[in-house]
């Protein structure tokens, strides 16, 4: 997310490095590259411009303390820059009327359906809420079905109308049906076209006038630049709506809109989504953006994460194998499926502050564990249950099954018993004590694991 800003902004804030003060010339030189930096990332020059007019004046002139340096000064002054520009505040989804009704609204493939189908599962599973997903693209067939298939995998209802072709009744009908099967939020997805036009307007228009809705919500494609800042600018002239979503921010984008969109039509970014996992939805902070912008890493989401898969009663029946050393590969597979639910593997190391960077090249797969769960599920249950019974003939027998090497299986075997010698050495006074400071400084680990040992 965001790497090609991040190396730049990383470099420009670099010139500052290892100097003894700030001066009119080494901010000027600084603030040059950042403003290029923005550029080149497809933010809009004049709002580029003010933001770093506003670096310059606020860094010209500062005392450095002597606890920091010059270059520490500039990036906190270039990150609070980042989060006001972004929006300040995390701003949520207004969640009113009986039912509340959710219109989604954006260009063809910016991702609304998807989105429909995500916000769907989130207000469901965090929120609490019965929402019923509505089919209103009646122009492409396949949206239907997309829809149909994302509300299967959610458990969620999708209401369609493959005879009437108006989308404003549709959406009509299904605010009914809501009512009359208690679903208190109804998510309206609308058709999209390949580029804003006059036909597409007057539909969307008549779609908001028949159903009124409490919040409508305008998805852009994160990796279409200037283009969707511009795009989001028409359609809240047309529609005025109350927040933007931002997807497909795992892609090679260059974080211009999401930028730059906030201050453009003064409307905040709700929403970011990230892959095609239907649990691949955060809300939008600012501040924790800015972070990720700078390389910080965004450690708060990370935690958030690992504890929506955290289930307190699994922990406890773990804690109580782990001191009788009982811990076995079946328990290791269940903590593999928690921290892959948590999303994207490299959107995830890249919230550790300092890993983004380290592996902003590297090409990791989301089916990293794909070759150790082939290996777990290759052993008898015998063997996971009790892996100190694995000698040699069983790891020829497991690596033929599972289609890996035997060096491969004597790693994971090494590893694993790493892994038990660290979560019984976590047991003990040290490890309570390590894991007692991590919780006040709000760490944890991932799949609930800092909640396993007694913290």
């Amino acid at each position: 997310m965001f790497n090609s800003l991040q190396d730049k902004l990383d470099k420009a804030l670099h010139n500052l490095s290892g100097r003894g003060k700030i001066t009119e010339i080494n901010v000027a030189e600084t603030v040059k590259e950042i403003r290029r930096a923005l550029v080149d990332a497809d933010v809009n020059y004049k709002i580029a411009k003010d933001l770093t007019k506003r670096v310059q004046e606020k860094a010209i002139g500062q005392n450095v303390l002597t606890s920091i340096t010059p270059g520490q000064l500039m990036t906190k002054i270039v990150h609070d820059e980042l989060v006001q520009l972004m929006g300040g505040t995390q701003e949520g989804i207004n969640l009113s009327g009986k039912p509340t009704i959710i219109l989604i609204a954006g260009l063809q493939g910016s991702g609304k359906t998807t989105f429909s189908g995500k916000l769907a599962n989130y207000l469901k599973k965090k929120r609490g809420k019965n929402p019923l997903l509505v089919a209103c693209d009646v122009y492409r067939p396949a949206a239907i079905d997309q829809l149909k298939v994302l509300g299967e995998q959610t458990n969620i209802p999708v209401y369609t109308d493959l005879e009437n072709k108006n989308p404003s009744i549709i959406a009509e009908q299904a605010v009914q049906f809501a009512k009359e099967n208690k679903h208190d939020v109804v998510i309206v997805d609308t058709a999209g076209r390949l580029a804003v036009d006059e036909q597409m307007m007057n539909e969307i228009k008549s779609v908001h006038y028949f159903i009124k809705p409490t919040e409508t919500l305008f998805v852009v494609d994160s990796m279409t630049g200037q283009d969707a800042v511009n795009t989001a600018k028409t359609f809240n002239e047309a529609l005025d709506f109350d927040g933007v979503v931002l997807t497909k921010l795992d892609g090679d984008t260059r974080g211009g809109a999401a930028l730059t969109i906030r201050s453009v039509v003064n409307k905040p970014i709700k929403f970011i989504s990230t892959g095609e996992k239907m649990e691949a939805l955060d809300l939008f902070y600012p501040e924790r953006m800015a972070d990720r912008i700078l390389g910080m890493g965004d450690v708060v989401s990370l935690v958030e994460r690992a504890q929506e898969q955290f289930d307190e009663e699994e922990a406890k029946k773990l804690q109580k194998k782990i001191a009788k050393n009982e811990f076995g590969f079946d328990d290791f597979l269940k903590q593999i499926h928690q921290i892959k639910k948590m999303g994207n593997m490299k959107d995830l190391l890249g919230m550790i502050p300092g890993v983004g960077k380290a592996i902003k090249d590297v090409d990791i797969d989301n089916d990293a564990f794909k070759h150790i769960e082939a290996i777990i599920q290759s052993m008898t249950p015998a063997e996971r249950r009790k892996p100190s019974i694995i000698d040699v003939s069983r790891k020829k027998r497991i690596a033929k099954g599972s289609g890996r090497k035997l060096e491969e299986v004597n790693q994971l075997m090494k590893q694993f018993e790493q892994i038990g010698k660290t979560m019984k050495m976590l047991q003990g006074p040290q490890g309570k004590q390590l894991m007692a400071m991590m919780g006040k400084m709000g760490g944890g680990m991932p799949g609930g694991m800092g909640n396993l040992f007694g913290k």
